[in-house]
């Protein structure tokens, strides 16, 4: 009976394998298991992926922010990584868990290194008896590994004094260039590394007295006298003109002074023996020249005429006409219209009448005396241009060596405040220097560029030692406006005109030579509100589109200057 069973058994065993209707639903539901359990690994670690990508991203913004803040120790430094990092982490933390960072690594000098542990519950796998992931990430930046150059040129023109509700532009480019100082000489690991130069501009750049007898400049146009009849006057001012008819040398004592102008000047009153006059012209003016004391017979005129193209608009004339004696020879005026007119009846009498008359008026032998250089006050102009001959020392960056290379010396109503700062690393003075800044005058940008350029430049007229292995050299310039007076064309009033264009093409021709020197240029434009359009000259004055900054709130001036900040002294996650 047994035996019988067991066959039984057997046999439906048998049948049951070889049966073929029930075996896809039992393999699969055997494979199920194993489908299952990968499935869950794979959704876990898709979740460990997104964590650690998340928690990279908030370790990177971390690492970047103690890189860029100055003054920190390994204290503080970790306490200011788990500060970004806490706010960079986003990912909900009961679901994926707390990381923790543990002491990082930090050189004031060079990098930081930190890490982020984490440890993720899993969903799938605990049932496996996997009930957590870690995930790990470093993230390591360093900066200042390289030497750098950098020029400032920076707008101080009289547009500079607005601004929006946050302030001025110029207050604002002052907190911006201070904080831009600060991360300079922390980037620096010996110093030296890393130096600055500031240049601001307007129409001209001051490059300070103190290099009054700097063998660099010129002093031609500074001294020389009036030789056209564009001195805002109503007269020619050449000895060899005639003044209302009557020769320069017809003037002397006690007669009017020839010159008057729109602008108010007349001669110079500021002569006393022709070595305190005023090197603005702002002694006041006369009517009358003095016939007796030390400036007897002195005939000073006061300034050049506007939109000229000689390269002397507002230009201040540093110097007089001496003529305080009688030659006993007479200049004359004869006919019905023949007349005394600004002459003395002690210099000048007529006689006779209609066609016969007869006016004679004394002659002084004039000579022009040149103000001492010692009433300079800092300013010079754009060097020599001469289209014909292709030469603009400008724009080729020439060496002063004499003659037209030299800059030339200018008294000039809108003479920048602040000075030419060379390059170098006394912070102390370069902070100074940004304080001093005032918005005055108006926007000659290929001045202030030409400039910055130079100071990156060895030799004169800045004094600037060769460029040692290693070093970067950039230029930052900032303007909140477009170019409205240069030496030879504009007036401060003559945006968008073929006037403003002649200085646009001549900035573009400086800032594309100053890159194929190797400078990297950073260019930005301050333009509340967004209502003055584009700045074509800016924005092709930069290396690339990613180092021009278009910006529209005095606020964006911090911003895009930390920017900058970062990038030039290398602040960068190298992971």
């Amino acid at each position: 009976m047994m035996g019988t069973r067991m066959k039984t058994i057997a046999a439906v065993a048998r049948g049951f394998l070889r049966a073929k209707r029930g075996n896809v639903a039992m393999m699969f539901g055997l494979a199920l298991v194993p489908l299952v359990l990968a499935a869950g690994a794979g959704l876990d670690y898709s979740r460990a992926m997104l964590v650690r990508q998340q928690m990279g991203e908030a370790l990177d913004a971390a690492a970047l922010a103690v890189g860029s803040t100055t003054g920190l120790n390994a204290t503080t430094a970790q306490a200011l990584a788990q500060k970004y990092f806490d706010a960079n982490y986003t990912i909900d933390k009961t679901d994926f868990g707390s990381p923790t960072i543990p002491p990082l690594t930090y050189n004031a000098n060079g990098s930081v290194t930190i890490t982020a542990n984490n440890t993720m519950n899993t969903i799938l796998m605990n049932l496996v008896g996997i009930p957590s992931i870690p995930v790990s990430t470093t993230s390591t930046v360093v900066w200042g590994q390289s030497k750098l150059w950098v020029a400032l040129v920076l707008d101080n023109s009289g547009s500079m004094s607005q601004g929006d509700a946050s302030g001025s532009k110029m207050s604002a480019l002052k907190n911006a260039s201070q904080q831009l100082l600060t991360t300079m000489q922390n980037a620096s690991a010996t110093a030296g590394d890393v130096q600055v130069s500031i240049v601001p501009f307007v129409k001209v750049v001051n490059v300070g007295t103190a290099n009054v007898g700097a063998s660099w400049i010129d002093w031609s146009d500074w001294s020389k006298p009036p030789v056209t009849d564009q001195v805002h006057d109503t007269h020619q001012a050449d000895s060899d003109s005639e003044l209302n008819g009557w020769p320069l040398k017809s003037f002397g004592p006690g007669d009017s002074c020839p010159y008057s102008n729109s602008m108010g000047y007349l001669c110079n009153a500021n002569a006393t023996n022709n070595s305190n006059c005023s090197p603005d012209n702002s002694g006041g003016c006369i009517n009358i020249i003095a016939s007796s004391g030390a400036t007897k017979g002195f005939i000073c005129p006061s300034m050049h005429g506007s939109g000229t193209s000689d390269g002397l608009p507002y230009h201040f004339y540093n110097g007089c006409w001496t003529g305080t004696t009688w030659d006993n020879s007479y200049s004359q005026q004869t006919g019905s219209s023949a007349t005394c007119n600004g002459h003395s009846a002690s210099n000048c009498t007529c006689t006779g009448s209609s066609g016969s008359k007869v006016c004679s008026a004394k002659n002084y032998p004039h000579t022009w005396v040149a103000n001492r250089t010692g009433t300079w006050d800092g300013c010079i102009m754009d060097r020599e241009w001469k289209p014909a001959a292709s030469t603009d020392y400008d724009e080729t960056n020439t060496t002063p060596s004499g003659g037209y290379t030299n800059f030339p010396a200018e008294n000039n109503q809108y003479c920048a405040v602040a000075t030419v700062t060379p390059l170098g690393y006394n912070w102390t003075t370069l902070s100074n220097q940004i304080t001093a800044m005032t918005a005055y005058g108006a926007t000659n940008q290929a001045v202030g560029f030409e400039h910055g350029w130079q100071t990156l430049t060895p030799g004169l007229p800045y004094g600037t030692p060769s460029v040692p292995a290693n070093t970067s050299r950039y230029i930052i310039i900032l303007s909140d406006g477009l170019n409205t007076e240069d030496r030879w064309w504009g007036n401060g009033s003559t945006e968008s005109t073929t006037q403003d264009g002649n200085i646009d093409t001549r900035m573009n021709a400086v800032c594309t030579a100053a890159k194929a020197d190797g400078i990297i240029v950073y260019s930005i434009y301050v333009n509340i509100g967004g209502t003055d359009g584009n700045s074509a000259p800016l924005q092709n004055c930069a290396s690339d589109s990613s180092k021009y900054f278009a910006l529209t709130t005095t606020n964006g001036v911090v911003t895009a200057f930390a920017q900058i900040a970062e990038q030039i002294t290398n602040v960068r996650v190298v992971h």
